[in-house]
């Protein structure tokens, strides 16, 4: 047992950080999906998805690449251009994500509200 003023030191796994970085952020499930459609160069990405900045694109597709979920090729042409397609890692990993959307359609669907979870805690606090 840990003494009361000492903490343990959390260690994620490479699989649980990169799960906590897509899922915390507003924006890479969204790129994932447009990639997953097909979406696979940065200017369509950013105007299929409204709202998304090409500074915030850039910064996603980067650590998504740099996570081992896609794959970035550079196309030495005039203009130059680049696409994106998930590794095999990605294909799984979006495999994932599908599985959480599938279980939130479900929830749903049974008429659980969006922020369950939320609404058990605030109940559990005015006990």
């Amino acid at each position: 047992m840990v003494p009361p003023n000492k903490t343990v030191p959390v260690h994620p796994t490479r699989i649980t950080a990169l799960l906590e970085d897509v899922l915390g952020c507003k924006w890479s499930w969204s790129i994932l999906r447009a990639i997953h459609a097909g979406t696979i160069r940065p200017g369509q990405i950013e105007r299929a998805i409204p709202g998304l900045s090409t500074k915030v694109l850039n910064e996603r597709l980067r650590k998504l690449v740099a996570h081992g979920v896609l794959e970035k090729t550079e196309f030495p042409e005039v203009p130059p251009h680049v696409e994106y397609g998930f590794t095999d890692l990605g294909n799984k990993f979006l495999a994932v994500l599908q599985q959480i959307e599938a279980l939130e359609r479900e929830r749903a669907q049974q008429g659980a509200p969006p922020d369950g979870l939320a609404a058990a805690s605030r109940r559990q606090d005015r006990r």
